[in-house]
């Protein structure tokens, strides 16, 4: 991540109860392969490309850190600094949802702004 440019695309992911099953359901419906990612006493799971190798997604547990993330896909855009760009979204007429927190080493955020539209904040 840390070449990842601000403003850019840097990660999507789903957080939800079933992960397991959700996770069949895109490998069938999106022909996605999955790899299993540790996350300690379970594991989250990495959507694969096939043929590629290339991890493209993550379906993850709403569990531990992840419990107050939302049920939907969501796209993670590098931001300079993840603190300042919730208080903007605060100031706009958005709201916070989740975090400020780490991600692993990295700031994290979700806001949804004014329409209702949810979107991840990572730290560049």
């Amino acid at each position: 991540m840390s070449d990842a440019k601000i403003g850019t695309i840097a990660w999507r992911d789903l957080t939800v109860a079933d992960a397991e099953g959700v996770r069949d359901f895109y490998a069938q419906v999106v022909g996605w392969d999955v790899k299993p990612h540790p996350m300690g006493e379970y594991d989250d799971y990495e959507m694969v490309a096939p043929g590629t190798g290339e991890t493209v997604a993550g379906v993850c547990h709403a569990r531990g850190p992840n419990a107050t993330v939302p049920p939907q896909w969501l796209v993670y855009v590098v931001v300079e600094n993840v603190a300042e760009s919730a208080q903007r979204c605060t100031a706009l007429g958005g709201k916070v949802v989740e975090g400020p927190r780490k991600m692993g080493a990295q700031d994290f955020c979700v806001v949804q702004d004014p329409a209702g539209a949810m979107l991840a904040l990572i730290q560049g």
